[in-house]
């Protein structure tokens, strides 16, 4: 399937990115107006034995092919079968397979890519005691393995990309899927500076929330966590309290930025305090929807009316009972793969890609012109 590109494109999607993957072949195959039963996918799988021990095995050559593999390490909904027990894939098993496939290449593939889209143990980017830089450890073995390229979203620390200085590294923000998503669900909201503002649930998303702020020219809140520094709960310090930082928030929409929501508690807790404070509607913008504890504290909280709207993206597994809560809105990131995987496959650069901001003031110009007709 040669189309005189820098490379035959080659897409792998590792178990439990399949669905993914078919979507972001079939984007590109319409882009490149092939017939329908031409594919893009390279079949690929990990087979185990009985004892949970697995190969890889790539079912075609991939030789002077331009290779992309997406891998999403945190879908526990894959099981396999060891000693006769069904096994939930853990994060170490799928990034243990990212590897079989990569070593079944065998140093053949023009170019191998990773889309990663939440890091493998990126929480685990820093030292603060004798503890291990898993994170660091994991990127620094993929390109000794080959790898050219390492493609996330969002990640817990960008600055874990100095482990790996020579080579290539995208941190990808859904900054316009998740305006744009958010435009669709609530036709009525504005993002005038009367009416919306963003706050940080902590510290460590003021990054991601000043680039927010900045774009729309939104006033800018934060929470800071105060946390027992003498006590260690399950491997991090408990969090005793969220005090707030920025200006009045009575009768103003927010929207609340961060890059995972995992047991959803500190969440939950900063959206109480928001309520308190006199917010309005409240919308939860986490590119990674883990829900770690079950659902039950999100309905209840939805509920009481503590937030009006949480926006996740496809990017990692969610049970269907996630995707069907009226709480919950799904932001479909399948075209924005298949754009940076078309671009970088003919050697051309990502930055408009990358650099949304032309793309959300269009919309946002668009949507103030559409609900001013509305309530004319």
């Amino acid at each position: 399937m040669n189309d005189s590109f820098f490379g035959d494109l080659s897409i792998i999607g590792m178990r439990g990115c399949e669905e993914f993957t078919a979507e972001v072949d079939n984007y590109i195959k319409d882009w490149r107006r092939h017939v329908e039963d031409e594919t893009y996918i390279t079949k690929a799988d990990c087979p185990r034995f009985g004892s949970g021990e697995a190969k890889g095995l790539i079912h075609e050559s991939v030789r002077g092919r331009d290779v992309y593999i997406i891998c999403d390490v945190f879908n526990y909904g894959v099981t396999y079968k060891m000693y006769g027990m069904t096994v939930p894939m853990s994060p170490d098993d799928h990034y243990q397979d990212l590897k079989r496939i990569i070593s079944a290449i065998g140093g053949k593939a023009r170019r191998i890519s990773v889309i990663m889209p939440m890091l493998y143990e990126g929480r685990q980017h820093n030292r603060t005691m004798r503890e291990s830089l898993d994170s660091a450890l994991a990127l620094q073995e993929l390109v000794n393995m080959g790898v050219s390229n390492i493609i996330t979203f969002d990640a817990h620390d960008p600055k874990i990309q100095n482990a790996i200085p020579l080579h290539g590294f995208d941190n990808v923000r859904p900054t316009y899927q998740m305006i744009k998503a958010l435009v669709k669900a609530v036709p009525d909201v504005s993002f005038t500076h009367d009416s919306l503002m963003i706050v940080s649930p902590d510290e460590g998303a003021m990054g991601r929330c000043m680039f927010y702020s900045s774009l729309l020219g939104l006033d800018l809140g934060m929470f800071y966590k105060r946390r027992n520094y003498s006590v260690v709960v399950d491997g991090k310090n408990p969090i005793e309290a969220h005090e707030y930082l920025g200006r009045d928030l009575t009768g103003k929409d927010v929207i609340v930025v961060d890059d995972m929501i995992s047991s959803g508690e500190s969440m939950l807790d900063v959206c109480v305090q928001l309520k308190e404070k006199g917010a309005n509607r409240i919308f939860v913008f986490a590119t990674f929807g883990l829900f770690c504890n079950g659902l039950d504290k999100f309905d209840e909280a939805y509920e009481n009316g503590v937030f009006t709207k949480i926006f996740t993206t496809n990017l990692i597994y969610n049970k269907e009972d996630v995707k069907s809560r009226e709480w919950y809105q799904s932001v479909n990131m399948c075209k924005y793969v298949a754009y940076l995987i078309d671009t970088l496959n003919h050697d051309a650069t990502i930055s408009n890609l990358l650099n949304p901001a032309k793309r959300v003031h269009k919309l946002i110009d668009k949507h103030a012109k559409e609900l001013a007709e509305r309530n004319s």
